[in-house]
Protein backbone atom coordinates (compact mmCIF):
# COMPACT_ATOMS: atom_id res chain seq x y z
CA UNK A 1 0.00 0.00 0.00
CA UNK A 2 2.88 2.27 1.07
CA UNK A 3 6.10 2.97 -0.81
CA UNK A 4 9.32 4.04 0.22
CA UNK A 5 10.59 7.04 -2.03
CA UNK A 6 13.07 8.61 0.10
CA UNK A 7 15.30 7.72 -2.51
CA UNK A 8 13.76 8.89 -5.62
CA UNK A 9 13.12 12.06 -3.70
CA UNK A 10 16.61 12.85 -2.96
CA UNK A 11 17.91 12.22 -6.52
CA UNK A 12 16.97 15.82 -7.12
CA UNK A 13 16.26 18.37 -4.62
CA UNK A 14 15.31 20.76 -7.30
CA UNK A 15 12.32 20.51 -9.76
CA UNK A 16 11.41 23.32 -12.46
CA UNK A 17 8.78 22.72 -14.92
CA UNK A 18 6.65 24.96 -17.27
CA UNK A 19 4.10 25.07 -19.56
CA UNK A 20 4.01 27.07 -23.09
CA UNK A 21 2.52 30.70 -22.87
CA UNK A 22 -0.52 30.70 -24.91
CA UNK A 23 -1.53 33.98 -26.71
CA UNK A 24 -3.45 36.39 -25.08
CA UNK A 25 -5.55 36.80 -28.47
CA UNK A 26 -9.06 35.00 -26.71
CA UNK A 27 -9.91 33.54 -23.41
CA UNK A 28 -8.91 30.15 -22.45
CA UNK A 29 -9.87 26.79 -23.57
CA UNK A 30 -10.33 23.35 -22.12
CA UNK A 31 -7.40 22.47 -24.47
CA UNK A 32 -4.82 24.77 -22.57
CA UNK A 33 -6.48 23.37 -19.26
CA UNK A 34 -5.51 20.10 -19.74
CA UNK A 35 -2.01 21.27 -20.03
CA UNK A 36 -1.70 23.07 -17.17
CA UNK A 37 -3.73 20.55 -14.96
CA UNK A 38 -0.81 17.98 -16.03
CA UNK A 39 1.84 20.05 -15.09
CA UNK A 40 0.26 21.01 -12.05
CA UNK A 41 -0.23 17.58 -11.06
CA UNK A 42 3.50 16.92 -11.98
CA UNK A 43 4.72 19.81 -9.64
CA UNK A 44 2.43 18.95 -6.74
CA UNK A 45 4.21 15.27 -6.68
CA UNK A 46 7.41 16.58 -6.50
CA UNK A 47 6.82 18.87 -3.90
CA UNK A 48 5.41 15.42 -2.23
CA UNK A 49 8.37 14.10 -2.73
CA UNK A 50 10.54 16.71 -0.82
CA UNK A 51 11.93 18.55 -3.75
CA UNK A 52 11.68 22.51 -4.33
CA UNK A 53 9.33 23.25 -7.27
CA UNK A 54 9.31 26.48 -9.57
CA UNK A 55 6.24 26.19 -11.59
CA UNK A 56 6.20 28.60 -14.52
CA UNK A 57 3.26 29.52 -16.80
CA UNK A 58 2.43 33.19 -18.58
CA UNK A 59 0.61 34.56 -21.24
CA UNK A 60 2.64 35.74 -24.65
CA UNK A 61 1.23 39.21 -25.87
CA UNK A 62 3.66 40.06 -28.54
CA UNK A 63 3.29 39.38 -32.24
CA UNK A 64 0.94 40.55 -35.31
CA UNK A 65 -2.21 38.42 -34.03
CA UNK A 66 -2.22 40.46 -30.58
CA UNK A 67 -1.64 42.86 -32.95
CA UNK A 68 -4.49 42.83 -35.01
CA UNK A 69 -6.70 42.04 -32.46
CA UNK A 70 -5.96 45.21 -30.80
CA UNK A 71 -6.81 47.08 -33.64
CA UNK A 72 -9.62 44.76 -34.18
CA UNK A 73 -11.23 45.71 -30.47
CA UNK A 74 -10.05 49.42 -30.39
CA UNK A 75 -7.67 49.22 -27.97
CA UNK A 76 -3.87 49.76 -27.09
CA UNK A 77 -2.55 46.39 -27.96
CA UNK A 78 -0.87 46.82 -24.30
CA UNK A 79 -4.61 47.13 -22.41
CA UNK A 80 -5.49 44.50 -24.93
CA UNK A 81 -3.07 41.86 -23.29
CA UNK A 82 -3.31 43.16 -19.47
CA UNK A 83 -7.54 43.03 -19.85
CA UNK A 84 -6.63 39.19 -20.80
CA UNK A 85 -4.04 38.11 -18.97
CA UNK A 86 -6.38 38.35 -15.95
CA UNK A 87 -8.75 35.47 -18.28
CA UNK A 88 -5.54 33.00 -17.62
CA UNK A 89 -4.73 34.19 -14.17
CA UNK A 90 -8.29 33.15 -13.24
CA UNK A 91 -6.89 29.74 -14.32
CA UNK A 92 -5.70 29.51 -11.00
CA UNK A 93 -8.62 29.80 -8.97
CA UNK A 94 -10.79 27.74 -11.13
CA UNK A 95 -8.25 24.97 -11.84
CA UNK A 96 -6.92 24.80 -8.12
CA UNK A 97 -3.26 25.51 -9.56
CA UNK A 98 0.02 25.33 -7.45
CA UNK A 99 2.45 27.64 -10.31
CA UNK A 100 4.81 29.79 -8.50
CA UNK A 101 5.61 32.02 -11.51
CA UNK A 102 3.00 34.05 -13.47
CA UNK A 103 5.40 35.65 -16.64
CA UNK A 104 4.41 37.76 -19.19
CA UNK A 105 6.07 38.45 -21.97
CA UNK A 106 5.62 42.52 -21.58
CA UNK A 107 7.22 42.52 -18.61
CA UNK A 108 10.10 44.24 -18.34
CA UNK A 109 12.29 41.59 -16.61
CA UNK A 110 11.34 39.49 -19.57
CA UNK A 111 12.30 42.10 -22.33
CA UNK A 112 15.67 42.83 -20.55
CA UNK A 113 16.05 39.27 -20.54
CA UNK A 114 15.14 38.90 -24.71
CA UNK A 115 17.10 41.46 -25.62
CA UNK A 116 20.38 40.22 -23.82
CA UNK A 117 19.74 36.71 -25.25
CA UNK A 118 19.39 38.19 -28.87
CA UNK A 119 22.70 40.19 -28.25
CA UNK A 120 24.62 36.71 -26.98
CA UNK A 121 23.04 34.80 -30.17
CA UNK A 122 24.08 37.88 -32.53
CA UNK A 123 28.14 38.22 -30.39
CA UNK A 124 28.24 34.55 -31.19
CA UNK A 125 27.45 34.57 -35.10
CA UNK A 126 24.21 33.46 -35.19
CA UNK A 127 21.79 36.22 -36.29
CA UNK A 128 22.42 37.97 -39.56
CA UNK A 129 20.52 40.50 -41.59
CA UNK A 130 18.99 39.65 -45.42
CA UNK A 131 16.25 40.82 -47.35
CA UNK A 132 13.51 37.75 -47.84
CA UNK A 133 10.45 36.54 -49.21
CA UNK A 134 8.15 34.19 -47.71
CA UNK A 135 4.96 32.87 -47.10
CA UNK A 136 3.77 33.04 -43.41
CA UNK A 137 0.56 31.81 -41.36
CA UNK A 138 -0.50 34.62 -38.98
CA UNK A 139 -2.65 31.40 -36.78
CA UNK A 140 1.01 29.38 -36.41
CA UNK A 141 3.11 33.04 -36.36
CA UNK A 142 5.36 30.67 -38.77
CA UNK A 143 6.66 30.85 -41.75
CA UNK A 144 5.38 28.14 -43.77
CA UNK A 145 6.68 26.31 -47.62
CA UNK A 146 4.38 24.90 -50.23
CA UNK A 147 4.67 21.89 -48.56
CA UNK A 148 3.39 22.55 -45.29
CA UNK A 149 0.17 23.60 -46.73
CA UNK A 150 -2.83 22.04 -47.96
CA UNK A 151 -4.36 24.18 -50.48
CA UNK A 152 -3.02 27.18 -50.36
CA UNK A 153 -3.66 27.28 -46.46
CA UNK A 154 -2.74 26.29 -43.15
CA UNK A 155 -3.84 22.96 -42.19
CA UNK A 156 -3.90 23.77 -37.92
CA UNK A 157 -5.52 27.26 -39.19
CA UNK A 158 -6.94 27.08 -42.36
CA UNK A 159 -9.58 30.31 -42.24
CA UNK A 160 -6.62 32.37 -42.43
CA UNK A 161 -5.10 33.86 -45.31
CA UNK A 162 -1.44 33.10 -45.70
CA UNK A 163 0.07 36.34 -46.39
CA UNK A 164 3.03 37.00 -48.40
CA UNK A 165 6.25 39.02 -45.85
CA UNK A 166 8.73 40.45 -48.39
CA UNK A 167 11.39 42.95 -46.10
CA UNK A 168 14.86 43.16 -44.70
CA UNK A 169 14.65 41.54 -41.52
CA UNK A 170 17.20 39.74 -38.97
CA UNK A 171 17.63 35.83 -39.65
CA UNK A 172 18.66 33.01 -36.90
CA UNK A 173 21.02 30.59 -38.64
CA UNK A 174 18.97 27.71 -37.70
CA UNK A 175 20.61 25.51 -40.44
CA UNK A 176 24.36 25.11 -38.30
CA UNK A 177 22.41 23.33 -35.72
CA UNK A 178 21.72 20.13 -37.69
CA UNK A 179 24.43 17.74 -36.78
CA UNK A 180 24.61 19.25 -33.09
CA UNK A 181 20.58 18.71 -32.43
CA UNK A 182 21.15 15.28 -33.97
CA UNK A 183 23.82 14.68 -31.51
CA UNK A 184 22.04 15.93 -28.53
CA UNK A 185 19.54 13.73 -29.37
CA UNK A 186 21.22 10.72 -29.90
CA UNK A 187 22.73 11.10 -26.32
CA UNK A 188 19.74 12.01 -24.16
CA UNK A 189 17.20 8.82 -26.06
CA UNK A 190 14.31 10.41 -23.39
CA UNK A 191 14.09 13.98 -24.39
CA UNK A 192 11.48 13.93 -26.17
CA UNK A 193 7.95 11.91 -24.88
CA UNK A 194 5.97 10.42 -26.24
CA UNK A 195 8.50 8.44 -28.63
CA UNK A 196 6.33 8.93 -31.59
CA UNK A 197 6.92 12.57 -31.78
CA UNK A 198 10.72 12.45 -30.68
CA UNK A 199 10.67 10.15 -34.32
CA UNK A 200 9.11 12.98 -35.38
CA UNK A 201 11.18 15.91 -34.49
CA UNK A 202 14.52 13.85 -35.58
CA UNK A 203 12.95 13.15 -38.83
CA UNK A 204 12.44 16.97 -39.54
CA UNK A 205 15.97 18.14 -38.19
CA UNK A 206 17.53 15.68 -40.77
CA UNK A 207 15.40 16.63 -43.23
CA UNK A 208 17.51 19.60 -43.40
CA UNK A 209 17.20 22.99 -41.41
CA UNK A 210 16.09 26.16 -42.74
CA UNK A 211 17.05 29.77 -41.62
CA UNK A 212 14.39 31.47 -40.17
CA UNK A 213 13.42 34.97 -40.02
CA UNK A 214 13.45 36.58 -36.20
CA UNK A 215 12.63 40.11 -36.82
CA UNK A 216 9.97 42.62 -38.23
CA UNK A 217 9.93 46.08 -39.52
CA UNK A 218 8.67 47.96 -36.54
CA UNK A 219 6.81 50.80 -39.09
CA UNK A 220 4.39 47.45 -40.32
CA UNK A 221 4.41 45.51 -37.12
CA UNK A 222 5.30 47.80 -33.92
CA UNK A 223 4.29 45.44 -31.14
CA UNK A 224 7.25 44.00 -30.56
CA UNK A 225 10.58 43.77 -28.97
CA UNK A 226 12.79 46.43 -29.90
CA UNK A 227 15.81 44.60 -31.41
CA UNK A 228 18.69 45.69 -29.70
CA UNK A 229 20.92 48.25 -31.69
CA UNK A 230 18.07 48.34 -34.21
CA UNK A 231 15.48 51.28 -33.80
CA UNK A 232 13.77 49.76 -37.22
CA UNK A 233 13.08 45.88 -36.09
CA UNK A 234 11.04 44.56 -33.41
CA UNK A 235 11.83 40.77 -32.26
CA UNK A 236 9.97 37.96 -34.02
CA UNK A 237 6.53 36.65 -31.59
CA UNK A 238 8.81 33.16 -31.10
CA UNK A 239 12.15 34.26 -30.76
CA UNK A 240 10.54 36.39 -27.89
CA UNK A 241 8.11 34.61 -26.06
CA UNK A 242 10.27 31.05 -26.03
CA UNK A 243 13.29 33.17 -23.94
CA UNK A 244 9.91 33.00 -21.43
CA UNK A 245 11.42 29.43 -19.99
CA UNK A 246 14.40 31.13 -18.33
CA UNK A 247 13.49 34.82 -18.41
CA UNK A 248 11.08 33.48 -15.43
CA UNK A 249 14.45 32.50 -13.52
CA UNK A 250 15.48 35.39 -13.31
CA UNK A 251 18.13 35.14 -15.84
CA UNK A 252 20.39 36.70 -17.08
CA UNK A 253 20.62 38.53 -13.52
CA UNK A 254 19.90 35.97 -11.48
CA UNK A 255 22.16 33.20 -12.52
CA UNK A 256 21.70 31.37 -8.47
CA UNK A 257 18.19 30.90 -9.57
CA UNK A 258 19.43 29.48 -13.03
CA UNK A 259 21.46 27.05 -11.75
CA UNK A 260 19.44 25.34 -9.66
CA UNK A 261 16.57 25.01 -11.77
CA UNK A 262 17.77 25.04 -15.27
CA UNK A 263 17.67 22.93 -17.72
CA UNK A 264 13.85 22.15 -16.67
CA UNK A 265 10.55 19.88 -17.93
CA UNK A 266 8.63 21.54 -20.51
CA UNK A 267 4.79 20.44 -21.37
CA UNK A 268 3.62 21.02 -24.59
CA UNK A 269 0.75 20.55 -27.46
CA UNK A 270 1.67 18.63 -30.62
CA UNK A 271 1.27 22.05 -32.64
CA UNK A 272 4.28 23.26 -30.39
CA UNK A 273 6.46 20.21 -31.34
CA UNK A 274 9.24 22.09 -33.53
CA UNK A 275 9.21 25.16 -31.73
CA UNK A 276 10.29 23.39 -28.31
CA UNK A 277 12.03 20.69 -29.27
CA UNK A 278 14.48 21.98 -32.34
CA UNK A 279 13.79 25.94 -32.61
CA UNK A 280 14.25 26.70 -28.89
CA UNK A 281 17.21 23.99 -28.69
CA UNK A 282 18.84 25.39 -30.89
CA UNK A 283 18.16 29.17 -29.51
CA UNK A 284 19.98 27.86 -26.76
CA UNK A 285 22.65 26.01 -27.81
CA UNK A 286 23.55 29.63 -29.42
CA UNK A 287 23.59 31.38 -26.64
CA UNK A 288 25.78 29.30 -24.61
CA UNK A 289 22.70 27.88 -22.38
CA UNK A 290 21.87 24.43 -21.59
CA UNK A 291 19.39 22.89 -23.45
CA UNK A 292 15.99 21.65 -21.86
CA UNK A 293 16.31 18.56 -19.69
CA UNK A 294 12.38 16.64 -20.67
CA UNK A 295 9.87 17.50 -23.18
CA UNK A 296 6.86 16.26 -22.82
CA UNK A 297 4.14 16.57 -25.83
CA UNK A 298 0.44 16.15 -25.36
CA UNK A 299 -1.94 15.43 -28.03
CA UNK A 300 -5.36 17.36 -28.88
CA UNK A 301 -8.72 17.93 -27.41
CA UNK A 302 -11.19 17.21 -29.54
CA UNK A 303 -14.88 18.44 -30.60
CA UNK A 304 -16.63 15.49 -32.90
CA UNK A 305 -13.40 14.91 -34.20
CA UNK A 306 -11.90 18.33 -34.51
CA UNK A 307 -9.37 20.46 -32.26
CA UNK A 308 -10.80 22.44 -30.17
CA UNK A 309 -9.61 25.66 -30.68
CA UNK A 310 -9.95 29.68 -29.98
CA UNK A 311 -9.66 30.55 -33.63
CA UNK A 312 -12.10 27.46 -34.87
CA UNK A 313 -14.97 28.59 -32.38
CA UNK A 314 -15.47 25.69 -31.01
CA UNK A 315 -13.43 26.49 -27.54
CA UNK A 316 -14.76 24.56 -24.30
CA UNK A 317 -14.48 27.16 -21.26
CA UNK A 318 -12.80 25.64 -18.09
CA UNK A 319 -14.13 27.96 -16.16
CA UNK A 320 -17.98 27.48 -16.44
CA UNK A 321 -17.03 23.86 -16.52
CA UNK A 322 -15.07 24.37 -12.92
CA UNK A 323 -17.75 26.59 -11.49
CA UNK A 324 -20.85 23.75 -12.72
CA UNK A 325 -19.46 20.60 -11.63
CA UNK A 326 -16.49 21.58 -9.59
CA UNK A 327 -12.97 22.18 -9.96
CA UNK A 328 -11.51 18.80 -8.30
CA UNK A 329 -14.32 17.21 -11.51
CA UNK A 330 -12.39 18.63 -14.21
CA UNK A 331 -9.19 17.84 -13.55
CA UNK A 332 -10.35 14.24 -12.61
CA UNK A 333 -12.04 14.14 -16.19
CA UNK A 334 -8.89 15.93 -17.33
CA UNK A 335 -5.89 13.36 -16.00
CA UNK A 336 -8.00 9.78 -16.42
CA UNK A 337 -10.07 10.54 -19.17
CA UNK A 338 -7.94 12.28 -21.81
CA UNK A 339 -4.90 9.79 -23.43
CA UNK A 340 -1.90 12.02 -22.63
CA UNK A 341 -0.37 10.93 -25.83
CA UNK A 342 -2.94 10.61 -28.40
CA UNK A 343 -6.24 13.29 -29.50
CA UNK A 344 -9.34 12.83 -27.28
CA UNK A 345 -12.92 14.04 -27.88
CA UNK A 346 -14.55 15.78 -25.08
CA UNK A 347 -18.00 15.75 -24.50
CA UNK A 348 -20.55 16.75 -21.47
CA UNK A 349 -22.51 13.32 -21.69
CA UNK A 350 -18.48 11.88 -21.24
CA UNK A 351 -17.76 13.93 -18.13
CA UNK A 352 -21.17 13.86 -16.26
CA UNK A 353 -21.16 9.81 -16.86
CA UNK A 354 -16.97 9.61 -15.14
CA UNK A 355 -18.49 12.08 -12.43
CA UNK A 356 -21.24 9.98 -11.64
CA UNK A 357 -19.47 6.67 -12.25
CA UNK A 358 -16.39 6.95 -11.02
CA UNK A 359 -16.18 10.33 -8.33
CA UNK A 360 -20.29 9.64 -6.84
CA UNK A 361 -20.78 5.98 -6.96
CA UNK A 362 -17.14 5.90 -6.68
CA UNK A 363 -14.93 7.82 -4.23
CA UNK A 364 -17.73 9.35 -2.68
CA UNK A 365 -19.74 6.43 -2.10
CA UNK A 366 -16.80 4.81 -0.11
CA UNK A 367 -15.87 7.77 2.09
CA UNK A 368 -19.82 8.14 3.13
CA UNK A 369 -19.55 4.15 4.09
CA UNK A 370 -16.40 4.32 6.56
CA UNK A 371 -17.08 7.72 7.76
CA UNK A 372 -21.05 6.19 8.77
CA UNK A 373 -19.22 2.85 9.76
CA UNK A 374 -16.75 4.37 12.12
CA UNK A 375 -19.79 6.56 13.67
CA UNK A 376 -21.76 3.59 14.52
CA UNK A 377 -19.20 1.70 15.92
CA UNK A 378 -17.77 4.36 17.57
CA UNK A 379 -14.47 3.40 16.60
CA UNK A 380 -11.59 5.42 18.34
CA UNK A 381 -9.61 6.28 15.82
CA UNK A 382 -5.48 7.25 16.23
CA UNK A 383 -3.90 9.71 14.89
CA UNK A 384 -2.52 9.60 11.03
CA UNK A 385 0.93 8.23 9.86
CA UNK A 386 3.39 9.25 8.03
CA UNK A 387 2.34 8.61 4.47
CA UNK A 388 3.93 8.38 1.29
CA UNK A 389 3.07 8.19 -2.21
CA UNK A 390 2.55 4.97 -3.74
CA UNK A 391 5.63 3.69 -6.05
CA UNK A 392 3.61 3.23 -9.12
CA UNK A 393 1.91 6.81 -9.19
CA UNK A 394 5.75 7.86 -8.72
CA UNK A 395 6.51 5.62 -12.05
CA UNK A 396 3.45 6.65 -13.79
CA UNK A 397 3.98 10.13 -13.61
CA UNK A 398 7.68 10.05 -13.98
CA UNK A 399 5.98 8.90 -17.81
CA UNK A 400 3.16 11.22 -18.56
CA UNK A 401 0.65 8.30 -17.75
CA UNK A 402 -1.27 10.43 -16.22
CA UNK A 403 -4.11 8.15 -16.45
CA UNK A 404 -2.85 5.10 -15.23
CA UNK A 405 -1.53 7.00 -12.11
CA UNK A 406 -5.08 8.02 -11.52
CA UNK A 407 -5.81 4.13 -12.21
CA UNK A 408 -3.15 3.35 -9.03
CA UNK A 409 -5.22 5.49 -7.18
CA UNK A 410 -9.13 3.95 -8.19
CA UNK A 411 -7.77 0.62 -7.68
CA UNK A 412 -6.86 1.65 -4.22
CA UNK A 413 -10.97 2.63 -3.78
CA UNK A 414 -11.80 -0.74 -5.40
CA UNK A 415 -10.29 -2.56 -2.86
CA UNK A 416 -11.55 -0.50 -0.20
CA UNK A 417 -14.83 -1.50 -1.01
CA UNK A 418 -13.79 -5.12 -1.52
CA UNK A 419 -12.49 -5.17 1.95
CA UNK A 420 -15.73 -4.08 3.30
CA UNK A 421 -17.90 -6.08 1.32
CA UNK A 422 -15.78 -9.54 2.15
CA UNK A 423 -15.82 -8.90 5.77
CA UNK A 424 -19.44 -7.48 6.44
CA UNK A 425 -17.73 -4.70 8.35
CA UNK A 426 -21.62 -3.20 8.38
CA UNK A 427 -22.45 -5.98 10.65
CA UNK A 428 -22.00 -5.31 14.79
CA UNK A 429 -19.73 -8.43 15.11
CA UNK A 430 -16.89 -6.66 13.16
CA UNK A 431 -13.85 -5.77 15.40
CA UNK A 432 -12.24 -2.34 15.55
CA UNK A 433 -9.24 -3.40 14.21
CA UNK A 434 -11.06 -4.11 11.36
CA UNK A 435 -12.86 -0.56 10.36
CA UNK A 436 -9.70 1.60 11.88
CA UNK A 437 -7.68 -1.01 8.69
CA UNK A 438 -10.39 1.03 6.48
CA UNK A 439 -9.76 4.74 8.19
CA UNK A 440 -5.92 4.09 7.05
CA UNK A 441 -7.21 2.69 3.76
CA UNK A 442 -9.16 6.13 3.06
CA UNK A 443 -6.08 8.01 4.57
CA UNK A 444 -3.67 6.17 2.07
CA UNK A 445 -6.30 7.17 -0.87
CA UNK A 446 -6.39 11.04 0.03
CA UNK A 447 -2.67 11.06 0.34
CA UNK A 448 -2.38 9.52 -2.84
CA UNK A 449 -5.10 11.50 -4.26
CA UNK A 450 -3.03 15.62 -3.41
CA UNK A 451 -1.60 15.66 -7.17
CA UNK A 452 -4.71 15.24 -9.32
CA UNK A 453 -7.54 16.10 -6.95
CA UNK A 454 -6.18 18.56 -4.13
CA UNK A 455 -9.14 19.59 -2.79
CA UNK A 456 -10.91 16.69 -2.54
CA UNK A 457 -7.80 15.03 -0.40
CA UNK A 458 -7.58 17.72 2.11
CA UNK A 459 -11.36 17.74 2.67
CA UNK A 460 -10.97 13.48 3.09
CA UNK A 461 -7.76 14.11 5.18
CA UNK A 462 -9.78 16.44 7.66
CA UNK A 463 -12.83 14.59 8.21
CA UNK A 464 -10.37 11.44 9.18
CA UNK A 465 -8.29 13.11 11.71
CA UNK A 466 -9.82 11.11 14.23
CA UNK A 467 -10.23 10.28 17.04
CA UNK A 468 -13.67 10.85 16.63
CA UNK A 469 -15.14 10.33 13.32
CA UNK A 470 -19.09 11.17 12.59
CA UNK A 471 -20.86 10.55 9.04
CA UNK A 472 -20.41 13.03 6.04
CA UNK A 473 -23.23 15.48 6.34
CA UNK A 474 -23.02 16.78 2.68
CA UNK A 475 -21.60 13.95 -0.04
CA UNK A 476 -17.92 15.03 -1.42
CA UNK A 477 -19.88 14.12 -4.97
CA UNK A 478 -23.23 14.03 -5.11
CA UNK A 479 -25.10 12.22 -8.02
CA UNK A 480 -25.96 14.31 -11.12
CA UNK A 481 -29.62 13.54 -12.13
Amino acid sequence: MKANNAKIASLDKKFYITTTLPYVNAQPHIGFALEIVQADTLARLHRLLGEDVVFNFGTDEHGQKIYQKAKESGKDPQEYCDEYAKKFEALKTALNLSYTNFIRTTDPKHIFAAQEFWRLCYKNGYIYKKNYKQKYCVGCELEKSDSELIDGKCPIHPHYQIEIIEEENYFFRFSHFQSKLLEFYNKNPNFVVPKGKFREIKTFVKNGLQDFSISRLKKKMPWGINVPGDENQVMYVWFDALINYISTLGWPDNQKSFQDFWPGVQVAGKDNLRQQTAIWQAMLMAAGLPPSKQIFIHGFITVDGQKISKSLGNAIDPISLAQKYGTDTIRYFLLSKINPFEDSDFTQQRLEDAYNADLANGIGNLISRVAKLCELRKVPIEAPKKMQVDKDIIRHLNNYEFDKAVEVVWAKISNADKYINSNRLWEGTQSSNKIAYVVDLVRDIAYNLKPFLPDTSDRIEKHFLGPTIRSISEPLFPRLG
